[in-house]
């Protein structure tokens, strides 16, 4: 019997949420398109008219998992108060990008390992909103921090990559390397000296 969103026309969409949730149980590795077709509860050939084959439904999830990493980090920015002095205003914004990301990776651990699984379908930036796209979202906040006159400019290059490769090591370390093992509050407070150092160097 199929699913009541595929008789609502959404089987595509069906078809990611239980691959997502798939992700999120147990990574990448658990997306599998006979298991999705499965919970979706359709044949296999109306599955596959919406993802040829298991490397494009992973694609597809990769890009959803990169849109809500996307969309914490938004929520963190929403969070910032507006009327805060535009320079404390560009380093808040700036750090709650990074706070953001390692939290997702923290909570979220199937997800973020599927988002950044090293397999070819990587989702191009043109996949994922660029509203919603975590570099995007953190190129802003650096855009921010370079209006505010924080960052001069010509320290520009490379530092959208370095903050992000900064944030994504520490999530790493903290998931699959010699941090993993370290209490959640101290977890907390390595991320706070991370932001610290990077805000330190700012000036």
């Amino acid at each position: 019997m199929a699913s009541a969103t595929y008789h609502h026309g959404n089987l595509r969409q069906a078809l990611l949420d239980h691959g997502v949730e798939l992700a999120r149980a147990g990574g990448p590795d658990a997306v599998v398109l006979r298991d999705v077709q499965r919970l979706a509860g359709v044949s296999n050939s109306a599955a596959y008219r919406h993802y040829a084959d298991r490397r494009a439904l992973l694609a597809a999830v990769k890009a959803q998992v990169m849109a809500q990493i996307g969309a914490a980090m938004a929520a963190a920015l929403d969070a910032v108060p507006a009327a805060a002095p535009r320079r404390d205003r560009a380093l808040a914004r700036f750090r709650a990008t990074g706070q953001a990301y390692i939290d997702f990776a923290l909570a979220e651990p199937g997800l973020f390992h599927t988002a950044f699984l090293p397999d070819g379908t990587d989702p191009t930036e043109e996949s994922v909103p660029a509203d919603r796209h975590p570099f995007q979202i953190l190129r802003g906040c650096i855009d921010e921090l370079v209006s505010a006159r924080m960052l001069a400019e010509d320290r520009r290059d490379g530092f959208d990559e370095a903050a992000w490769a900064a944030v994504h090591g520490a999530a790493t370390l903290f998931l699959d390397g010699p941090l993993g093992m370290t209490r959640p509050d101290r977890q907390q407070l390595i991320t706070g000296r991370l932001l610290d150092a990077i805000g330190a160097g700012l000036d």
